[in-house]
């Protein structure tokens, strides 16, 4: 039977990575198509990344229909389900996964879906093709909801964790236009990079994050089999730089010695970039990272309150974040940080705390959002008594969510206001007076 992997992110739809224009390959999908062909099932894919939902709709209409399987995460929501639904009508059997679709399976299965897959995908979506999508074997394949001959959802006990993630093939970067990828970045930025994970999981507990695939679970690849992945990477590639995505780069010390000195006994150096916590890094580690050739270290700082971090289960210190930078700007690798405003209790108290931590960190580059509630987290469920709902669910994402008597996104952008003008290279205190001002001015603006 016909198998189409895909996903529903498609680069000219989206106005903020247009002008940022740093697209990496799906790697998820990559990894299912590699493990699937290493286990004798062909697989066909569509990297709808360039691609559009028209192209991919001719595609579904051409051949025979078979199975299609769609990552789907929380922004794609729309095209996943125009893509479930067009590809219903076509005669396909459809399988959905990602970080999203199990937060929501009642909702996608009512869509169109056939099955939804529960967290790590190879095995599961292995175990449905060798059935032929047959469902009076869905009660036998772990880790997928569906909807029973009476109509009532059923979810099956979660598939195992891969507990070897050596033994599994690399993602399937050939079978997609990586040249694209790498021509995008060098036409935009003057360098190309590629990315690469050594390690799935996070085993920590911040309130509002998704473990939703992997769970609180962290394994890690041999560092000898990472690095045969960048030897090869550099053979195919050549990039000037490589992204290494993982939820926590630096979490075991004695890996990342181990991953060095593989590096260094096979000649290679290619500057990259990685996320860690502060309370992963130390001054070896620093070290480490810089004879790497690290180039920026992103931090997820959150708040400047620590009353705000204890809220979020953050398990770091506002004193570990501003070390972690200090021990980073020491050893001259950047570093970028990550804020958010607005989490539940938040007052104008922690949003100056926020400010204040900013301007001692002085990171080189930082982002700011305003929380949202991703359902399946303590987060969402500690707010969920006040989400009020604007759009239906097929039309919105967990982004669209209010939180009745939360303060007013004018008053978080405000917040972004006072952030940039207390960092600005020559602080205006004209600027920054105003800002303040019309900050305690909107205190008593809500939402809803």
């Amino acid at each position: 039977m016909r198998t189409l992997l895909t996903h529903g992110y498609f680069l000219h739809e989206d106005p903020k990575e247009q002008a940022i224009m740093k697209p990496y390959a799906p790697l998820g999908l990559l990894y299912l198509s590699s493990h699937l062909r290493a286990r004798g099932l062909p697989v066909d894919l569509y990297d709808s990344t360039f691609g559009s939902l028209a192209e991919l709709f001719r595609l579904l209409e051409s051949g025979s229909p078979g199975v299609l399987g769609v990552y789907g995460n929380l922004l794609t929501r729309r095209n996943v389900l125009a893509i479930t639904t067009h590809a219903r009508a076509c005669g396909w059997k459809v399988i959905l996964g990602g970080p999203e679709p199990p937060n929501y399976p009642a909702e996608y299965l009512a869509a169109g879906a056939h099955v939804i897959v529960n967290g790590e995908g190879e095995l599961s979506l292995e175990h449905l093709l060798r059935t032929g999508m047959d469902p009076t074997y869905f009660p036998s394949v772990a880790g997928i909801s569906f909807l029973a001959p009476t109509g009532a959802l059923s979810q099956t006990p979660p598939a195992p964790l891969m507990p070897d993630l050596d033994a599994q093939p690399w993602p399937d970067r050939q079978r997609i236009d990586m040249k694209r990828y790498l021509e995008t970045w060098r036409t935009h930025h003057g360098a190309g990079s590629v990315s690469l994970i050594t390690a799935r999981g996070c085993p920590y507990h911040c309130a509002w994050c998704s473990h939703s695939v992997y769970g609180k679970s962290h394994r890690r690849r041999s560092p000898s089999n990472v690095v045969d992945e960048i030897a090869w990477i550099q053979e195919q590639y050549s990039p000037e730089m490589l992204w290494l995505a993982d939820d926590v780069f630096t979490i075991h010390p004695g890996w990342l010695r181990a991953y060095s000195s593989e590096m260094s006994r096979r000649g290679l150096r290619i500057p990259f970039e990685c996320i860690t916590r502060a309370d992963r890094l130390s001054p070896s580690v620093a070290e480490t990272l810089a004879s790497l050739g690290c180039f920026r270290v992103w931090i997820g700082s959150e708040s400047g309150s620590q009353r705000i971090l204890d809220s979020m289960q953050r398990g770091v210190t506002i004193a570990q974040v501003r070390s972690a930078v200090s021990l980073l700007k020491q050893r001259g690798i950047q570093t970028g940080m990550f804020l958010m405003w607005g989490y539940d209790g938040e007052q104008i108290c922690d949003i100056e705390a926020t400010v204040e931590h900013v301007k001692q960190c002085r990171p080189d580059v930082f982002f700011t959002t305003v929380s949202y509630p991703i359902k399946g987290t303590p987060y969402f469920d500690r707010v969920q008594p006040n989400l009020v709902t604007l759009r239906p669910w097929a039309e919105s994402t967990d982004r669209d969510f209010l939180i009745r008597g939360r303060h007013s996104r004018r008053f978080y952008a405000q917040a972004d206001e006072l952030l940039r003008s207390e960092t600005a290279p020559t602080p205006d205190p004209a600027r920054i007076a105003e800002a303040r001002r019309a900050l305690h001015e909107l205190h008593d603006e809500v939402e809803a």
